[in-house]
């Protein structure tokens, strides 16, 4: 029974992996180096790999947490040893049946043996009877003794007991040595003994060698889990990957936690969504770092050795700045800012051509060369600030940001549609 449940909860417990990351067999089998079939198999229960390889992979690339990798090895490893003892289970039932037909023909043998007629007394015994051990019970005197009345008469019961005694400690190693696994006795009660031990040991030696391994195996995770040699979580084996979009785990928590040291503001909440892509993104600009809001080993190693404040302007710092610059129109232009960046020095968006908007006012790709502008100087809120001015002065208007333009003239049309709504109504409360 427990070998059916066994493997069934570690491939329910893979299935929740894959129904999670959204991945298709054939996309992981590209990734984990494993074939399509034998993942399927894995995931279906029909089949647990001897190796734990292929499925920590596997659950490293559906983004199982430490703790989730800990419990998935737990479930191979009761799974593994489950299939194993199945294994020599019916390895020892085959040999059990073989042992049972092997029984029957010495049970024939002996049967016939029982048949043949002793020789009288006072014959001489044949050559081939030493291969038989008589007791003293039967007063069998030894081979080549004249056995006749006289002599059994002469000699009394008690000299006939010893005689038998002596004839049968003389001939027991001759009879031993000669009968061997075919004689009654010792010879053919140790071999099937031996037989039956052998599986039962070698099963006892598998079991303590995965025992061995899984313990090992598992003190290593644990202490991958908790944290790295160096004390660098990001660069231990439970964050070997890279950490990117999507990814719910401690190693994104880690990358969160740095972050913030770092100066960002950013939520400590374990979920790599749009404020942690674009925090990643501005600290790979200020870094110098290719900026593609994945935190690979060049951004690992520079989230534990920062170079950079990525701490910028408060919202109320900004929309003070602005209005200073847009001096002719101030409230137009802070909620232009406020529409494309809620005001948010960092804020970066991407674009579904691969392009980005940078800063304060999004100034994109585009215009950032036709201004000479770079990524980590859109980034900086009076650069950026400027830039829009200019930009808005050469065009007269704010069609750059044409969203945000068109909400704000919606907004400026119902706002003023209100105040000529209520004098109309005042005349109707007068007395005609």
């Amino acid at each position: 029974m427990t070998a059916t449940v066994d493997p069934e909860r570690f491939a329910a417990f893979l299935r929740s992996l894959k129904e999670r990351s959204g991945l298709s067999y054939e996309a992981l089998a590209q990734r984990t180096g494993s074939s399509r079939s034998s993942l399927h198999r894995y995931c279906s229960g029909s089949y647990v790999p001897p190796d734990y390889g292929p499925v920590h992979r596997f659950a490293l690339i559906c983004g199982a947490s430490p703790t989730e990798l800990r419990e998935l090895h737990r479930l191979w490893a009761v799974a593994d040893m489950s299939r194993m003892t199945d294994e020599a289970e019916g390895a020892g039932e085959g040999k059990a049946e073989g042992k049972a037909e092997g029984k029957t023909a010495p049970t024939a043998d002996a049967e016939a043996e029982a048949d043949t007629e002793l020789p009288a007394a006072g014959a001489a015994l044949p050559a081939e009877a030493d291969t038989v051990l008589p007791t003293a019970a039967e007063g069998v005197p030894p081979a080549g003794t004249e056995a006749g009345p006289a002599a059994g008469t002469e000699a009394g019961p008690a000299a006939g007991t010893e005689a038998a005694s002596a004839a049968v400690t003389a001939d027991l190693p001759t009879a031993v040595a000669e009968a061997g696994p075919t004689a009654a006795g010792t010879g053919s009660a140790v071999t099937p003994w031996r037989r039956r031990a052998l599986p039962i040991l070698a099963v006892c030696f598998l079991l303590l060698v995965a025992g061995g391994t899984w313990m090992t195996l598992a003190t290593r995770q644990r202490a991958a889990a908790e944290d790295a040699d160096d004390g660098r979580l990001l660069f231990s084996a439970a964050c070997a990957e890279p950490v990117g979009m999507g990814q719910h785990d401690t190693c994104v928590k880690e990358v969160q936690r740095l972050l913030a040291k770092a100066g960002a503001d950013i939520s400590v909440d374990g979920s790599f969504g749009p404020q942690t892509l674009r925090r990643v993104t501005a600290f790979q600009v200020l870094h110098d770092l290719d900026p593609d809001g994945v935190v690979g080993t060049e951004t690992k190693q520079a989230l534990y050795d920062p170079k950079a404040r990525i701490k910028s302007w408060s919202p109320k710092k900004v929309r003070q700045r602005v209005r200073q610059v847009f001096a002719e129109d101030p409230d137009h232009a802070v909620a232009i800012a406020d529409c494309q960046s809620f005001l948010d020095p960092l804020h970066i968006l991407p674009n579904t051509n691969g392009t980005r908007n940078w800063g304060v006012f999004q100034i994109s790709d585009t215009r950032l060369r036709e201004l000479g502008g770079t990524p980590r100087e859109a980034l900086q809120p009076e650069w950026n600030i400027q830039a829009a001015h200019r930009l808005w002065k050469r065009a007269g208007n704010f069609d750059d940001w044409p969203y945000c333009e068109r909400a704000y003239k919606d907004s400026s049309k119902k706002s003023s549609a209100k105040p000529s709504e209520e004098p109309s109504a005042k005349p109707s409360e007068e007395p005609s």
